[in-house]
């Protein structure tokens, strides 16, 4: 019974420790990225894909069209 006990009490300090270094390895990977900017303007060659501005109704028949 007291090895039962004992085993247990590795597994469960087992868990805990590698439930932690999850927990801190999110947090690395969160202040990571925390300050990246998706949506800043592109740099380099870009191009716009689109050169007209199109109306809603036009929007609407390319939606229905296209089956999405």
């Amino acid at each position: 019974m007291k090895s039962l006990l004992l085993d247990m009490i590795k597994v469960f300090f087992i868990f805990i420790a590698c439930t932690w270094l999850f927990y801190c390895g999110f947090r690395l990977m969160h202040a990571e990225y925390e300050q990246y900017h998706r949506y800043d303007t592109p740099e380099g060659p870009a191009m716009k894909v689109f050169t007209e501005e199109l109306s809603f109704f036009d929007r609407i028949q390319l939606f229905f069209r296209l089956g999405e």
